[in-house]
């Protein structure tokens, strides 16, 4: 009996091992021509790839032949790392009229920007910067100009970040226009900010706006599988002085995020403001949606739209060429893990990689389904659970056997 106990605790618990992968197992297959001119190649993962592959495109393998062609996926996500500091203003006051001051920059070694805080509201002024390696009238180089605004009357927003070329020097001089008094003027951070933008490709199509009453309302389908990262409005660029607040809801009718779409092109006096944000983010959504839009027009015309676009972030498989040899791309293996390479353990990105043609998507000919690699305790439960029932009666009985009186002859021994 203990036998059979441990025997059935062992089938119970068994586990398949972690798969190797292999070109026939995989459902679909796309050529890949590299650019020979380049020693880093990349791809990019279209649309088809994620409704046949992974969620996570953990089964997506790179072949030259029968071999394995090491590979890093990466996200083009837009990158942005500061160095931030606190800047100490000195010498605040009026000079004919205009608020100007210094700035003590040597809390960061380099900066490209700094942001004041301006209790202030409903104005426009635009910002002269020079830079200074003494404090006072010295010798000086101009930086540029920065228009500061706060538009809250229209409720269309702010900005109070001054932005110039990387820097050095030791102190700034600023200098305000109109709209702005010195004790508005309550402190300042400095940064050195460094971007890279994002890439977005199309991850779905949307059907043509419908108004109802103030709201504007727009359906859009996903690709299926794709990650939907944000949805982009484009409007006409004659369309000017607008701040929308946007709703987007799943297919259940939850809302799964909020933002506004503006563009601002105001003018007060000699100052122009300009500043633009058409999209809305969204993570977490994956195709086929749908996913409903509702803009809410106030009681403003509602706007024209050129499109409205779903998008995902652009996923890039970047892998050194072999010399020779055809490349295959193959995808549609959901029981693979995640490959480990060395190759994406010491990725360095070259900045000169071309992009590699990705053919069409094709069924893989040489296909066949993976052999069952389930457990035997899953493959034939329906045995084990017999066997476990026969196991219970029979300890059952036993128990009971030990539970009958002694007879009559058992007692007379005694």
């Amino acid at each position: 009996m203990k036998f059979l106990a441990k025997a059935l605790l062992l089938l119970a618990a068994a586990t398949p091992t972690a798969l190797a992968p292999d070109p026939a197992f995989f459902r679909y297959v796309r050529p890949v021509t590299p650019n020979s001119q380049a020693a880093q190649n990349y791809l990019v993962l279209d649309p088809a790839i994620w409704s046949h592959a992974r969620h996570d495109l953990a089964d997506v393998r790179l072949y030259r032949g029968s071999t394995q062609v090491p590979y890093v996926l990466t996200e083009q996500q837009s990158v942005r790392s500061s160095e931030q500091g606190e800047a100490k203003i000195l010498n605040l006051g009026l000079v004919h009229g205009a608020v100007e001051f210094d700035l003590d920059m040597r809390g960061l070694s380099e900066y490209d920007r700094v942001t004041l805080r301006l209790n202030a509201k409903n104005f426009v002024s635009k910002a002269e910067v020079e830079g200074r390696h003494d404090l006072g009238s010295g010798q000086s180089s101009q930086l540029g100009n920065s228009t500061l605004y706060d538009f809250s009357r229209e409720n269309l927003g702010s900005n109070s970040t001054l932005r110039f070329p990387t820097s050095t020097f030791p102190y700034l001089h600023v200098r305000l226009g109109l709209g702005v008094q010195p004790n508005e003027v309550q402190g300042a951070t400095i940064a050195n900010v460094r971007d890279s933008k994002a890439a977005w490709i199309a991850a779905g199509s949307c059907n043509s706006p419908v108004q109802a009453g103030r709201v504007t309302n727009v359906t859009c389908s996903l690709s299926p599988g794709v990650p939907l990262g944000r949805i982009q409005f484009n409007v006409p660029v004659d369309r000017i002085n607008f701040q929308r607040r946007v709703t987007v809801r799943d297919a259940r009718g939850q809302s799964i995020s909020t933002g506004t779409i503006s563009r601002i092109r105001l003018k007060r006096g000699t100052v122009e403001v300009s500043s633009e944000d058409l999209s809305v983010n969204l993570w977490g959504i994956t195709g086929p949606g749908p996913v409903s839009i509702n803009i809410d027009n106030g009681d403003d015309p509602p706007l024209a739209f050129e499109t409205i676009v779903p998008q995902m972030l652009e996923r890039r498989l970047y892998f050194d060429p072999p010399s020779t040899g055809t490349l295959i791309l193959y995808y549609g293996d959901p029981k693979l893990e995640p490959p480990v390479y060395d190759y994406a353990r010491f990725f360095r990105q070259d900045l000169n990689a071309a992009e590699a043609r990705l053919g069409p998507e094709n069924q893989n000919a040489a296909y066949r389904a993976r052999p069952d690699d389930r457990p035997w305790s899953e493959r034939h439960n329906s045995i084990l659970w017999i066997a476990m029932l026969v196991a219970v009666a029979l300890l059952a009985a036993l128990a009971l056997r030990g539970m009958r009186p002694a007879s009559l002859s058992e007692r007379k021994k005694f």
